[in-house]
């Protein structure tokens, strides 16, 4: 089966279509607004471990 016939839009029209579909958008950040990202806390991508057999049997955390 094909795909039906799909209108083309020009840049413009993409344009008018976004901007209907998200409003305006916010100024761009500027290097100098932008600050460096620093973690606070190491990730846990595992849940802590659990000492009792009876809660890691029932997958409970510890």
């Amino acid at each position: 089966m094909s795909e039906p016939d799909r209108p083309s839009f020009s840049d413009e029209e993409y344009r008018f279509l976004r901007h209907v579909r998200f409003g305006e958008l916010p100024p761009p950040v500027r290097p100098d607004e932008r600050v460096e990202l620093s973690e606070t806390e190491p990730r846990r991508d595992y849940p802590e471990p659990v000492d009792n057999p009876d809660q890691r049997a029932l997958g409970w955390g510890g």
